[in-house]
């Protein structure tokens, strides 16, 4: 399992990335909100659309759930 979290802001393109903890990107966030630990993108990704319907997935760190 891992740690996943959300940026808080939006990038450019209006996406809100979703990051596992050990992706060099999300040191680059200035602000994240923990989304809990899962055993892939995809359950990351079931949380973070709840709270953003923006939510994409880190093309580093969470290819299979980049749109």
């Amino acid at each position: 399992m891992a740690s996943y979290y959300v940026n808080r802001h939006a990038e450019a393109n209006g996406d809100h990335e979703v990051h596992k903890h050990d992706c060099p990107r999300l040191a680059l966030a200035d602000d994240k909100q923990f989304l809990g630990d899962f055993v892939s993108c995809y359950g990351a990704m079931a949380e973070a659309l709840r709270l953003y319907p923006t939510a994409n997935g880190c093309i580093d760190c969470a290819p299979h759930c980049h749109s």
